[in-house]
C-alpha cells in the first residue's frame, strides 16, 4: 500500500462521476487529460500539505469534489463518485478516529501531525512516533478516560 503522506494514495479507487468529465480539458492552457489516470498522474496537489478532496452531496448524493493544479498552474476539479462507507461500521470507525485524534490533540500533539499518523495505522503501517507519543502521555500517567 503507498504510504499515506503520499497524497496518490489519496486518489486510488476514485472514479468521474459522469462520462463528461473526460477527456478534461485545461482551460488556461489547453492540456488535455484523456482519463482519471491521466489527471491524477499529471497535475499537482494545489499545496502539498492538503490532500484536495472535498465531500459534497448533490441530488445525486454524496460525491468528491478532487482539486488538482495543472502544470500552468491553473486549478481544475473533477467531480468523482464518493468511496465513504456510511454503514454503522464505517461510521463507528470514524468516530473511534476522531476520539483518538481528539485525545493525541487534548495531549498536546498537534492535530494535522496526528491525524497523518492515526491515517498512517489505518492505512496498515506501523507509526513509531505514534507509539512514541502513547509512551509520552503514558509516562506522564494520563489515564485513557482523559
Amino acid at each position: 500500500m503507498p504510504s499515506i503522506t503520499n497524497h496518490d494514495a489519496w486518489f486510488a479507487g476514485l472514479k468521474a462521476l459522469g462520462h463528461d468529465d473526460f477527456p478534461k480539458r485545461c482551460r488556461n492552457c489547453g492540456r488535455v487529460f484523456a482519463n482519471e489516470v491521466d489527471y491524477f498522474q499529471q497535475t499537482q496537489a494545489i499545496r502539498p500539505e492538503i490532500t484536495g478532496l472535498k465531500a459534497v452531496v448533490d441530488d445525486a448524493g454524496p460525491l468528491v469534489e478532487v482539486f488538482r493544479n495543472c502544470v500552468c498552474g491553473s486549478t481544475l476539479l473533477v467531480n468523482c463518485m464518493s468511496r465513504r462507507d456510511d454503514s454503522a461500521a464505517g461510521n463507528s470507525r470514524r468516530r473511534l478516529f476522531n476520539e483518538l485524534l481528539g485525545y493525541l490533540v487534548h495531549h498536546g500533539v498537534d492535530r494535522a501531525q496526528a491525524r497523518i499518523e492515526l491515517l498512517r495505522v489505518v492505512a496498515g503501517e506501523r507509526s513509531a512516533v505514534l507509539e512514541t507519543w502513547y509512551g509520552q502521555i503514558a509516562a506522564r500517567g494520563a489515564k485513557v478516560e482523559d
